[in-house]
């Protein structure tokens, strides 16, 4: 059934997306919702429900997040090596939801037990299907770029209608209720994918060579399947006690690159070169994502205690503005900013890839700066304007649209086929990097004095918020520098 179609008739579309994208932007939409959901209610989960203290949950936030995205690393190396990308997805999808209920069902005493079966199926899910996207695709054709916007637009769609219903529930149902939502939504992610399958030929089926017997086959699968779950303990033990996550991140980062360079020595000069563009590109993308990942840390918290509750005459909570500002506005201006691209580049004067990364830093840089200004809006408790705020979110966007879209497709452009999914595997573990520094600058921004008032809290927040400005705007300007030198680089890859 799932041989009907081969991959030229699928690379053969007509039109600006192939069919089989649709139903791939369906089930990551889902997924998203599943995901960024748990994301945005986290933070204020663990201060509000189990009373931990904010630089605590900042520090267990950060694991967390962490650990999701370098499971999405170890996941794209199964698929790549034995799985492949359909049987990692479904693995990944049931985890998922098996962890969400495991917390529904009490989310008092089972939230880590729970958090630990999504963090290792998010790892096998969200890799993967990014990687099947790129198959789509022949190599060069100029319509992929836009198919990866498409996608990022539905992952937005769902972290947006996640981000707002899984804080209703929470803040207005239960915690539990809230849970149970994202393992719903996650079986209907599933059974679409289910009939997504029917459309997409060979991709995605084992990597695992016809020679290798069956029986072995069989085997390699299984011991994937049962060494992922044997890994939970572990990750339970990590979680929980932060100061071990340092020492999983030096040792996975260290494992991580001399991987690399070991499967970087097999190709071409040529190859070579892009391999260290694409290399590049995540390193500084674990930057950015520290920054940029204080929504689902610091900035819940900050949202939680020093803003107003009124958006432009509406009465809202803050954190739901917390949760789903920057996916409406991705939603509604990822396209506005493609047509700018399309017209810059009629005219030829487009920013290239490496450039566009450099505008994303600086974006990123004045958002923080408008943070920083939500002091001088405050009142005499400490509360500041949420306007300003969710305006900072807007400014932020624009950051996030210069640079990660385009990092999805650059990982693709750039890395060997038989690569692809240790590639996206590495673009993740860069923002589980990312993810592990926000946990630990959201905790350095939080006051020493545990009983602070609103105002010394909001001091203590906008002052990080400031150096993070300081620190993007540099990163910002040496990339642009850099540009000419990584351009050479990526060759004929614009």
């Amino acid at each position: 059934m799932g041989n009907q179609t081969s991959l030229e008739e699928i690379q053969s579309f007509k039109g600006p997306y192939p069919k089989q994208l649709l139903l791939l932007c369906l089930t990551e939409m889902w997924e998203r919702f599943c995901f960024y959901g748990m994301r945005g209610i986290l933070t204020i989960f663990m201060v509000e429900k189990l009373m931990i203290g904010e630089k605590t949950a900042n520090l267990q936030y950060g694991a967390i997040q962490a650990f999701i995205y370098a499971f999405a690393f170890i996941g794209g190396l199964f698929a790549d090596k034995i799985l492949g990308f359909r049987k990692s997805l479904f693995f990944g999808g049931s985890l998922m939801v098996l962890g969400n209920f495991i917390i529904a069902f009490s989310p008092d005493t089972l939230f880590y037990i729970g958090i630990c079966f999504t963090i290792v199926g998010t790892g096998f899910f969200k890799p993967n299907i990014s990687s099947m996207v790129g198959t789509l695709y022949k190599e060069g054709d100029p319509r992929q770029d836009a198919g990866f916007g498409l996608f990022y637009t539905a992952i937005n769609i769902g972290a947006f209608f996640g981000g707002v219903i899984m804080v209703y529930l929470a803040h207005n149902v239960s915690w539990a209720s809230a849970f149970m939502a994202a393992g719903i939504v996650m079986i209907i992610g599933l059974i679409t994918f289910i009939f997504t399958q029917r459309t997409m030929g060979d991709i995605g089926l084992s990597p695992q060579h016809a020679s290798v017997p069956q029986q072995r086959r069989t085997i390699y699968e299984i011991a994937v399947y049962v060494g992922s779950l044997l890994s939970i303990p572990l990750i339970l033990l990590l979680v929980r006690n932060t100061e071990y996550t340092d020492y999983f991140m030096y040792t996975i980062g260290i494992v991580t690159l001399l991987y690399f360079f070991f499967e970087w020595t097999k190709y071409s000069w040529p190859e070579k070169k892009k391999l260290l563009a694409a290399l590049i590109f995540i390193l500084f993308s674990i930057v950015f994502w520290a920054f940029f990942e204080q929504s689902g840390g610091s900035l819940s918290i900050f949202a939680l205690h020093n803003l107003h509750n009124n958006l432009l005459g509406f009465t809202i909570d803050p954190n739901m503005v917390n949760n789903s500002s920057n996916t409406i506005f991705v939603i509604f201006f990822s396209f506005l900013l493609g047509l700018v691209w399309v017209w810059m580049a009629k005219r030829k004067i487009e920013p290239n890839t490496i450039i566009k990364f450099g505008l994303g830093f600086l974006f990123l840089a004045a958002s923080f700066y408008v943070l920083f200004f939500t002091r001088t809006f405050a009142d005499a408790e400490g509360k500041t304007s949420l306007n300003v705020f969710t305006f900072a979110y807007l400014v932020m966007t624009f950051g996030e649209l210069c640079l990660s879209p385009i990092g999805l497709s650059a990982m693709t452009k750039l890395s060997p086929k038989p690569l692809w999914g240790v590639m996206m595997g590495m673009w993740f573990l860069a923002s589980a990097y990312g993810q592990y520094v926000a946990g630990k600058l959201g905790a350095g921004m939080v006051s020493p004095n545990e009983n602070a008032s609103l105002m010394e809290k909001l001091i203590s927040y906008t002052d990080g918020y400031k150096q993070l400005g300081i620190y993007a705007l540099i990163c910002g300007i040496v990339l642009i520098a850099l540009s000419p030198f990584i351009k050479k680089l990526m060759g004929e890859v614009k």
